[in-house]
């Protein structure tokens, strides 16, 4: 569907007059399409990442061979998105959403099929006054809060660099 201003009214989250490609901390969230789960399986005895999972798992992992101006500090991969934490840094052509984009058209190239993401993504430049660590523990209890666990640490699709934070 081609874009049409009079209905297509994407209001911008971003700081005004900030400028996104300097070095920063930024959570970002991107969703499958229609919020599909397509990226983990559950059932009452196990989790297990899907084909699609462990590809979108391993090209996250794979990033910094192609952003190596890029600190990627954690994920969590839910069943029908998957939350970042990364540091793009003071790297012009590679932001936050250069970033974002890759991942998704570098997924769904290598992984071609009946799935695609959901347009745009999410991302918050973490302030001054936010605390990197208290993000990613509102990040890693996710699968806590969508019930699909306990506790964070049963959920196995996650991973944090030590120093979050």
């Amino acid at each position: 569907m081609p874009f049409d201003p009079t209905r297509h009214h994407r209001r911008s989250i971003r700081l005004a007059g900030y400028d996104y490609t300097q070095a920063g901390a930024y959570f970002v969230t991107i969703c499958t399409h229609r919020r599909e789960p397509l990226l983990a399986s559950i059932s009452p005895t196990e989790y297990t990442l899907t084909q699609v999972g462990q590809f979108v798992a391993r090209c996250w992992l794979a990033l910094p061979r192609h952003f190596p101006h890029a600190m990627l500090d954690a994920w969590v991969l839910m069943p029908d998105h998957i939350h970042l934490l990364a540091r793009p840094l003071q790297s012009r052509d590679q932001n936050i959403a250069n970033l974002a984009a890759a991942l998704k058209r570098w997924t769904r190239q290598g992984f071609p099929g009946q799935w695609e993401w959901q347009p745009g993504s999410f991302d918050h430049l973490l302030r001054e006054d936010e605390n990197a660590q208290e993000k990613w523990m509102y990040v890693w209890m996710n699968p806590v809060r969508a019930g699909l666990v306990r506790e964070a640490d049963q959920w196995p699709f996650w991973f944090a660099e030590s120093d979050v934070g």
